[in-house]
């Protein structure tokens, strides 16, 4: 039961790095490219953080089934990115499965906008994630006080 919990504690904490790190790139997008002139009324923080959080969690999904009995620090950097582009897929696909687009931009474009931005930012999350968890590793081994040596 322990394990379980841990687990989960770790995709949740996982999750919650993402959203942070979309939610000012989404406030940045959003202000700079999308409405310049601050004529739409959104929330820009949550359009980033809630795809992320979604991604770090089918990131995660996708690990525990695929890379069974590795951990994050093991796996390899290419693989991390295709297991983050392929959440990045799952989560930009799903809006366009629950409901019909209700902009004037034709559907392929946005289509491609926002998938092609979920799997680029998913693609980088998840290596992002590999390469901070190796530099934790590192520093596990060598233990906490090794610098002062």
């Amino acid at each position: 039961m322990t394990q379980w919990l841990r687990r989960i504690g770790r995709v949740l904490g996982l999750a919650l790095a993402w959203a942070i790190v979309w939610a000012p790139i989404a406030v940045l997008i959003g202000t700079t490219i999308i409405d310049p002139d601050n004529s739409m009324d959104e929330m820009w923080p949550a359009i980033g953080a809630y795809p992320g959080f979604l991604c770090a969690v089918i990131f995660s999904a996708l690990l525990g089934i695929a890379e069974r009995g590795r951990t994050l620090a093991e796996l390899s950097l290419p693989r991390a990115g295709g297991w983050g582009a392929l959440a990045g897929v799952v989560v930009g696909v799903f809006p366009f499965t629950i409901g019909t687009p209700t902009s004037s931009v034709p559907l392929w474009q946005l289509g491609l906008a926002t998938i092609g931005s979920f799997v680029l930012m998913s693609t980088l999350s998840a290596v992002g994630s590999v390469v901070i968890a190796r530099m934790a590793n590192k520093r596990q081994l060598r233990g906490p006080r090794a610098h002062m040596a």
